[in-house]
């Protein structure tokens, strides 16, 4: 840190990182990255989720991982929780499901109803 504008960037980033904290954010992504869930791409799942976020602009979805859910036969598994909407469990989340998850259901608040595999309100 060498200057005023130095400080200010550091400022900005810790604010951001409050910000998702402190639950401000609009919604939630939950990829399974258990040994099975990786086995069966969840990480290219989890990339293809972040780049699609990323290159729609969407900025307050929290994207986070978790271990193994115990539906191994259902890998990837994606939980998507908006406001206002039951959480959703999507299976067998490919990359390509991933970007379709992201658009119809966290962008155009319409639940992808041909993965999903559980819902909970």
């Amino acid at each position: 840190m060498k200057t005023l504008a130095d400080l200010q960037k550091i400022r900005e980033q810790v604010q951001k990182q409050m910000k998702v904290r402190e639950g401000e954010q609009r919604g939630r992504i939950v990829v399974a990255m258990g040994t099975c869930g990786i086995a069966s791409g969840a990480r290219e799942t989890m990339s293809a989720i972040l780049d699609e976020l990323e290159k729609q602009g969407v900025s307050d979805v929290t994207v986070t991982q978790t271990g193994c859910k115990g539906i191994c036969d259902k890998e990837p598994v994606v939980d998507v929780a908006m406001p206002g909407q039951p959480t959703v469990t999507y299976g067998l989340v490919s990359p390509e499901r991933a970007r379709a998850i992201v658009n119809g259901h966290v962008i155009g608040g319409e639940i992808q109803s041909e993965w999903v595999i559980a819902q909970q309100d």
